[in-house]
C-alpha cells in the first residue's frame, strides 16, 4: 500500500492536490490546513491512507504521521468514513478533536459541516478510551461555556471553527464575560 508520497504539486482544486511523482500525477484528498498551506509548484510530502471500495480507490493525504493516526482512528468507528474524518481534520485542528473526545464534547465535533450529533456522539464513546484525558496536550484548557458561546456566534459570522477556536485561544483567561470574549476574538481577526 501506499504509506507516504513526495513530490510536487501540479494542481489544486477545492478538496485536493494532484502531486506528481516521477511522471505520475496522483489524486490525493487532503484536509483544509494542508491545501491552504500548499501552492502549484511547490515540493510536497504527505502520510496517506488508501481507500478500497467496490469501485473507487481514494488516496487520503494528512500532513504528519500523527493526523494519519487519527484519521485511521476515526475510521475505526462504525458509520463514520474517510469524508467525515477528512472533515473533521479540515475543521479542526488534532489537539482540538483529542480535547473534544478525551474531555466528552460531543457538541463540538456535531458543529462540522457533515457531522452529525449521532455520529459525533458514536466518535466520541468508540475513541474516549483511545483518547484518554490525560493524553491531551496540557496547555489545551478545558472549553467553558463562555468560550461554546464565542465559537458558536463566531462559526455563525461564517468563520472556520479552526479560525474560532484559534481567536478563543488568543483571549486572555481571564476575562470571562461572552460579550468581552466574542470582542477580543472578533479584534483577533482584526490583526494584520
Amino acid at each position: 500500500m501506499i504509506a507516504r508520497l513526495q513530490g510536487r504539486v501540479a494542481a489544486r482544486d477545492r478538496n485536493a492536490l494532484i502531486v506528481e511523482v516521477n511522471g505520475l500525477g496522483l489524486r490525493v484528498l487532503v484536509p483544509a490546513p494542508v491545501l491552504a498551506a500548499t501552492q502549484v509548484g511547490e515540493p510536497v510530502a504527505l502520510f496517506t491512507h488508501l481507500h478500497v471500495r467496490e469501485n473507487e480507490l481514494a488516496l487520503y493525504g494528512l500532513g504528519s504521521e500523527e493526523e494519519l493516526a487519527l484519521f485511521e482512528q476515526f475510521l475505526s468507528v462504525s458509520g463514520v468514513g474517510p469524508k467525515v474524518a477528512l472533515a473533521l481534520l479540515s475543521a479542526m485542528s488534532p489537539d482540538a478533536l483529542r480535547r473534544a473526545i478525551g474531555q466528552g464534547q460531543p457538541e463540538l465535533l456535531a458543529r462540522v459541516p457533515g457531522v452529525g450529533k449521532k455520529t459525533a456522539e458514536k466518535i466520541v464513546f468508540h475513541l474516549k478510551d483511545k483518547v484518554p484525558a490525560e493524553a491531551v496536550p496540557e496547555g489545551l484548557a478545558a472549553l467553558t461555556e463562555a468560550d461554546t458561546q464565542v465559537i458558536e456566534a463566531l462559526t455563525s459570522l461564517g468563520y472556520s471553527i479552526v479560525e474560532a477556536q484559534r481567536a478563543v485561544q488568543s483571549v486572555p483567561p481571564e476575562v470571562t464575560e461572552v460579550e468581552e470574549r466574542l470582542r477580543l476574538a472578533l479584534a483577533y481577526f482584526a490583526r494584520p
